[in-house]
């Protein structure tokens, strides 16, 4: 009797499990993103517009290597190719329109190669697949620090600006006055010596 009791709330159980299986909270994703996919396996379709970058890099565009760490891990450093370097070609990469491949050029200078190859590195965590994101993320915040326009520069700005040159020539020229006149003052205290 007592097993009996014991095998009948099972039935309700799967009923009750159905109804689960079948509720949406209001923060599921499918109710946050309406209009989204959420299939991640296939790629979604990006509209390319040659005067903007798109956020999408190519991985078969970069030449991307894995080696030994040198951070934090112990021995799993000497076991694991964690660090990663991601490496392309800054002047053939037409992922990236072409001014703003010219204006990355000129910020990042110091992490172009002669060759015209841009360089980044990563061994923050001792995950190869972290290290990997995080250098794509440093290489999206490049180019959308390169794709910003120049700042607006106001009139006050501009005219403080003049008043700053003005006044550094003023003194310049103060500066250059006071040594002219202590070279004069030597030359003729040597000349009246002399006589």
């Amino acid at each position: 009797m007592l097993l009996m009791k014991i095998i009948r709330p099972r039935t309700l159980n799967f009923r009750n499990f159905v109804a689960i299986r079948d509720f949406k909270s209001e923060y599921s994703l499918d109710r946050i993103y309406p209009n989204s996919s959420l299939d991640i396996s296939k790629p979604k379709e990006v509209k390319s517009n040659p005067e903007k970058f798109s956020g999408l890099v190519p991985l078969d565009k970069l030449e991307i290597t894995y080696s030994r760490s040198s951070g934090p891990g112990g021995q799993n450093v000497n076991k694991v190719n964690t660090k990663v370097e991601i490496r392309f070609h800054v002047d053939t990469a037409s992922w990236i329109p072409q001014v703003t491949r010219e204006k990355l050029a000129k910020l990042h200078y110091n992490k172009i190669t002669k060759e015209g190859f841009m360089i980044l590195r990563s061994d923050k965590t001792r995950l190869q697949t972290l290290n990997l994101a995080d250098c794509m993320d440093k290489l999206r915040c490049y180019i959308r620090e390169a794709e910003k326009p120049p700042p607006e520069v106001l009139p006050e700005t501009l005219a403080l600006r003049k008043k700053r040159q003005e006044k550094a020539a003023a003194e310049r020229l103060r500066e250059k006055r006071h040594s002219q006149e202590i070279r004069r003052m030597k030359n003729d205290g040597l000349n009246n010596f002399q006589i």
